[in-house]
């Protein structure tokens, strides 16, 4: 497994504010971190509560690491004109697990579906510029049992892999759950099961 497969980008913490005018039209954007849909549509109710005279609250999510999910939404504004280029920017930026939502308020010009096409395109794309993406890599729990007397073998390992014990139990019968990154997984199990006495539990 290569180093893209068990890496994503994300952002850790909500954007700022971003505003783009056009033809007296307000948009604002937004970037929030989602674990869930659910996380998503609280989020946006609490949008809808902070512009409650808004005309229009548009938005995109895209949840998943490998199989990805998503959902764009135009909410009254012409056929995909809102939530599908919204949607086009976390596709552009490659990130995942994220929410974008604009925010738009009328300015009595209409600015035709190619403008509004442009305008929500633009005002996402800023909002991503404007977060702080980083790239998270997915690790794998190994929970494994052994005997006091290989603790130095098991420890050599863990040490010289930098894997992050999670919890640990040190009786005479020890235990140790650790987080490894998944495309290392097979080799860590591996090494751990070339220690006699150290037995891998699912």
């Amino acid at each position: 497994m290569d180093a893209s497969q068990d890496q994503y980008k994300t952002i850790s913490a909500p954007s700022g504010e971003i505003l783009y005018k056009d033809r007296n039209s307000k948009f604002y954007g937004y970037a929030f971190p989602i674990e869930t849909e659910e996380d998503a549509k609280h989020i946006l109710e609490e949008l809808r509560k902070t512009h409650p005279s808004a005309n229009h609250v548009c938005y995109a999510w895209k949840l998943g690491i490998t199989n990805h999910s998503y959902k764009a939404n135009d909410n009254g504004e012409p056929n995909n004109s809102a939530g599908m280029p919204i949607y086009g920017q976390l596709q552009s930026f490659e990130v995942t697990n994220i929410l974008l939502a604009v925010v738009r308020f009328f300015g009595g010009t209409k600015l035709g579906v190619g403008g509004l096409i442009q305008a929500y395109r633009t005002t996402a794309q800023r909002t991503l510029e404007n977060s702080r993406i980083l790239v998270k890599t997915i690790q794998e729990p190994l929970s494994i049992s052994f005997n006091y007397v290989e603790m130095n073998k098991v420890m050599q390992i863990v040490k010289k892999n930098r894997l992050t014990i999670t919890s640990q139990s040190m009786d005479m019968n020890c235990r140790l759950l650790l987080s490894v990154r998944k495309k290392d997984l097979k080799k860590i199990k591996s090494m751990f099961r070339n220690i006699p006495g150290v037995e891998l539990k699912d």
